[in-house]
C-alpha cells in the first residue's frame, strides 16, 4: 500500500509572514522564536523550526467537515515557509521522533480507529490502518499536547 504525507498550503498563511504584533494578534497569533531545546514543529514543511528562526503560533482549523469531530487547534508554521512538505511512503523525521496520535477518518469525517506509535512502530501503524476498508484518510498528532501535525491518504499507484 502506498501512501502520501502531506503539510499544510503556505497560501493559508503567508498573510502573516513579516507582518507586526498587532496585526498578529488579530488574527489569534503569535511570532515565537525557536530554540535549540524548542522542537517547534512546521505543519507546512513538516520540520522543526530551526533555531533562531520564527515561527507563528496560531489557532488552525484542521477538521473542516461538518461532522462532530470538526476541530481546531493551536499550531505553529515556521515564518516565510512557502513550500509543503511531501513524503511519499515515507515517515519523515518530523513524525517519527515524537510519540504520535493517528486517528483514521471514514468519509463521513468521523474516527473509526485511533492507536499511539512512536518511531520505527508508527509506519506499520499507518500501513494498518490505512488497510481498514472504512478508513479514507489518518490525521497524526502529538500525543502529549493533541496538536495536529499532518494528513495521510492512501496513494494510488
Amino acid at each position: 500500500m502506498h501512501y502520501v504525507i502531506s503539510g499544510l498550503k503556505s497560501s493559508d498563511f503567508a498573510h502573516l509572514y513579516g507582518r507586526d504584533d498587532e496585526y498578529l494578534a488579530q488574527h489569534n497569533a503569535r511570532r515565537v522564536l525557536a530554540s535549540p531545546d524548542s522542537a517547534l514543529p512546521d505543519r507546512i514543511g513538516l520540520k522543526d523550526v530551526p533555531s533562531g528562526e520564527n515561527a507563528i503560533l496560531l489557532n488552525h482549523t484542521y477538521q473542516p467537515a461538518q461532522s462532530p469531530y470538526h476541530g481546531q487547534h493551536a499550531i505553529f508554521i515556521h515564518e516565510g515557509c512557502i513550500k509543503s512538505g511531501l513524503f511519499y511512503n515515507e515517515i519523515p523525521e518530523y513524525l517519527a521522533k515524537r510519540q504520535l496520535s493517528l486517528r483514521a477518518f471514514n468519509i463521513e469525517h468521523c474516527i473509526i480507529a485511533a492507536e499511539l506509535a512512536t518511531g520505527e512502530d508508527i509506519e506499520p501503524m499507518v500501513l494498518t490502518l490505512l488497510q481498514m476498508p472504512e478508513t479514507a484518510y489518518i490525521h497524526a498528532h502529538t500525543a502529549r499536547y493533541g496538536c495536529y501535525l499532518a494528513a495521510i491518504r492512501k496513494q494510488e499507484g
